[in-house]
């Protein structure tokens, strides 16, 4: 028989539905209702599956190496879930900015277990990374660990980017086996881009002669892929200007244009108004940018900064300023190089005033300055004995966003000291202490020295007290003198507790 259940009632009840069987036999004399477990809701839900965008947006969002990398870890426990190339880049990327590259070889020894393709740029990244910090033959481990990873022979960009990276730290012998090894194992024949990083090599040692042979190499070359190119001869001409052979890179430019019908851009004219300027040939500088004009290239913001910074060192100081001028008449404005070339400039022969002006137009034009800006002010203002406002400046500035280093504190104190301003000098030397700067080794002993044979010798010893707190120990002479002049007023405790101060810093 069956009996009919009301099937709202039995979904809707609280009470446990009991079975009819249980009922009639119980199996004890007071039978204990069942019991069902109570789980917590959110044990019953299920984990979310955490995919590889997602762990790569935690990875990236992440700025502790360490729990990046437990992140990266937790995903490839999932079932399910493998690794593939973007969340290896990934990775590698987040450990490699924190140099912590230990991590990095225990990802690299993982990823050969991996069967998913992996691509060069993963590799290219880590290169650089390895050649900021100074590893250059784990930079050149890592463009042979190509081939393995990629399932390819490196690609000549791969081989570019190592050599360039290589030649810029001065590391030829290994840019030297990289060229071999790649010839002789992956036939990875030279093209423009690396002639031109050896051209560049040359040029940055000073052996021009070898540069142009690399050249001729270039133009005998019957591969299309290895003509030289506007980089090829700007590199050349930079070169020559650097060696004075500015005739030579005139002649070069002519042979450039007329000959391989290769034109100038504003940088190729720039590496010749720059070459020009520092060789003393401001005028000829000043032909090459009208030279510019009428062959239909406008002279750009580092035209214009070259040739003004050529005059001015030249004392040009009115013809500067044209330049300058000219520059916003044209709507270039200025970059924070051009204003600070004319600041200091005007700093320098004691025109501060017109110089504070530009900084305050500066300003106005939302044109940030920099603390190379500002320490030409404060040495300006420091020269012409305008104390006051110089130690203004240094209190005020950080206070309005303004990042001053130890340069610009360094500054004032040796013009305060040359000008025998000790009191002035004691001041800047407590709030260079109190934001955490020390004076050069030298200057805190001139100090010393200084405040001592002025007399003032209890301040001598409270610089020394603030001095050592900072780590600073000072050489004999120094020392001998701060001794004698406390021992001359009779203040023998003095000298020890300074000594016993020495000991303990």
């Amino acid at each position: 028989m069956i009996f009919p259940i009301n099937q709202h009632r039995f979904f809707s009840s609280s009470v446990p539905w009991i079975s009819p069987l249980q009922y009639i036999k119980p199996t004890s004399p007071n039978p204990d209702p069942p019991t069902f477990p109570i789980t917590p809701l959110q044990e019953i839900r299920k984990p979310r599956f955490i995919t590889h965008e997602t762990t790569i947006r935690m990875i990236k969002q992440e700025k502790n190496p360490q729990r990046a990398l437990e992140i990266f870890n937790k995903a490839s426990e999932q079932r399910g879930f493998n690794h593939n190339h973007n969340t290896y880049s990934t990775i590698v990327h987040k450990l490699a900015l924190s140099k912590k590259f230990n991590a990095i070889d225990s990802i690299l020894r993982q990823m050969t277990f991996e069967t998913c393709k992996f691509h060069e740029g993963l590799f290219l990244n880590l290169m650089t990374h390895y050649s900021k910090s100074s590893l250059h033959e784990k930079t050149l481990e890592i463009f042979y660990a190509i081939p393995p990873f990629v399932r390819e022979k490196p690609s000549p960009k791969a081989l570019s980017t190592c050599l360039n990276l290589l030649i810029e730290s001065d590391r030829v012998d290994l840019a030297q086996k990289l060229l071999a090894d790649s010839k002789k194992n992956f036939r990875l024949q030279p093209n423009t881009c690396i002639f031109n990083i050896l051209i560049k090599y040359h040029c940055k040692s000073g052996d021009i002669d070898s540069a142009f042979k690399i050249l001729k190499k270039m133009k005998k070359s019957k591969q299309m892929n290895c003509s030289p190119n506007l980089i090829t001869y700007s590199t050349l001409m930079g070169g020559l200007c650097d060696s004075g052979r500015l005739k030579e890179a005139i002649e070069l430019f002519e042979d450039m244009v007329s000959k391989d019908e290769i034109f100038p851009d504003a940088l190729t004219y720039n590496v010749l108004i720059n070459g020009f300027c520092r060789g003393g040939k401001v005028d000829a500088a000043k032909k090459i940018m009208g030279f510019m004009r009428k062959n239909g290239c406008n002279p750009n913001l580092f035209n214009y900064s070259a040739l003004m910074n050529g005059l001015c060192k030249e004392g040009r100081l009115e013809e500067a300023k044209e330049v300058f001028d000219e520059m916003r008449r044209l709507g270039l404005g200025g970059d924070v190089v051009s204003y600070t070339t004319l600041i200091s400039s005007l700093c320098r022969v004691g025109r501060v005033d017109e110089g504070i002006e530009l900084l305050k137009e500066m300003k106005e034009k939302d044109c940030r300055a920099d603390v190379v800006t500002y320490n030409v002010i404060i040495g300006g203002l420091c020269r012409e004995r305008r104390f006051e406002e110089a130690m203004g400046m240094l209190e005020r500035l950080p206070y309005q966003g303004v990042y001053l280093n130890k340069a610009s504190y360094r500054i004032a104190l040796n013009i305060l000291l040359g000008e025998g301003e000790m009191e002035k000098a004691m001041a800047l030397l407590g709030l260079m202490l109190e934001r955490g700067f020390r004076p050069h080794f030298a200057t805190s002993n001139e100090l010393l020295t200084s405040l001592c044979e002025s007399g003032k010798v209890a301040d001598a010893t409270i610089a020394l007290y603030g001095l050592a707190e900072k780590g600073f120990q000072p050489e004999l002479a120094s020392w001998v003198q701060l001794v004698e002049s406390v021992c001359r007023e009779r203040k023998l405790i003095k000298v020890f507790e300074l000594l016993n101060e020495l000991i303990v810093a």
